[in-house]
């Protein structure tokens, strides 16, 4: 019993990120900058990545850094092949190697059902085509160094449940058919790459967001999102600084294939 507690690694060296190199796409973003402080304030190297050079600069070098850590910055443009090749071979040069990828970054669509176009409506999926080749990428180096390696791909509550109509009515545009798509199928391709890829040693999750409005969203649409949340209030963007260290981290080195919601209780009802 004594041997078993002496290799038992505590908490603190479960949620520690020291050493681990993290890709986070859509760095500059609302969650994807509280994501990137997470993974730096937990000890890792961070390489944030941005369609924008300059907007990825500048979170890196906003992250807690130290002398043995420098935190990097690529552009990289997900919805482009060509793009997120580049971007990934320049963080893995820039930080010598990646352990963890989280594919944040999204471009968004403002049509909903009513006038959304065949183009418009390819397009948005094509975010997920985006993901898959990221997660490949990160999969295939890492077994190429004969390491481990954990890929977080972001989710929504929207890819569980349907919409909620009366929060957009005369408000705004309905909350796009094509993004509930999407989201939905992000959530079975970390299944289907989770199931797959678990004997190479790559583990693959999905981070789920309920409502997480932005302080630029309309006031109205706010209020009545807040009336339907079982805690009747909107997520702040630090509240997924846990989340995200958790599956970055062996502290979910049991745990593939699994999507974590975090929806002040959306979708309990």
């Amino acid at each position: 019993m004594a041997s078993n507690k002496q290799s038992e690694p505590t908490v603190q060296q479960l949620f520690d990120l020291t050493g681990k190199r993290v890709l986070i796409t859509g760095a500059s973003g609302y969650l994807g900058g509280a994501m990137a402080r997470a993974l730096a304030e937990a000890g890792a190297t961070v390489v944030a990545s941005s369609r924008e050079l300059a907007k990825a600069e500048a979170v890196a070098a906003s992250l807690p850094a130290g002398a043995d850590r420098v935190h990097r910055a690529v552009r990289l443009d997900h919805m482009d092949e060509a793009s997120l090749r580049e971007g990934f071979q320049q963080a893995v040069e820039q930080a010598g190697g990646l352990d963890v990828l989280v594919n944040n970054g999204h471009e968004p669509l403002a049509a909903d059902w009513k006038d959304v176009t065949a183009e418009q409506f390819t397009r948005q999926l094509a975010n997920a085509t985006g993901y898959f080749l990221l997660a490949r990428l990160l999969r295939d180096h890492v077994v190429e160094r004969g390491t481990t390696g954990s890929v977080i791909m972001l989710g929504s509550m929207y890819g569980l449940v349907g919409s909620y109509p009366d929060a957009y009515e005369g408000v705004c545009p309905a909350s796009p058919v094509a993004y509930h798509t999407l989201k939905g199928g992000i959530l079975h391709l970390t299944r289907h790459l989770a199931v797959y890829w678990a004997r190479d040693g790559v583990r693959v999750n999905c981070l789920s967001p309920g409502p997480f409005p932005s302080p630029k969203a309309p006031r109205e649409m706010v209020r009545r999102l807040c009336g339907h949340s079982p805690m009747g209030r909107m997520g702040l963007p630090h509240e997924l600084k846990g989340a995200v260290v958790f599956l970055a981290s062996d502290a979910s080195s049991y745990m593939t294939g699994q999507n974590l919601v975090i929806d002040g209780g959306w979708t309990a009802w």
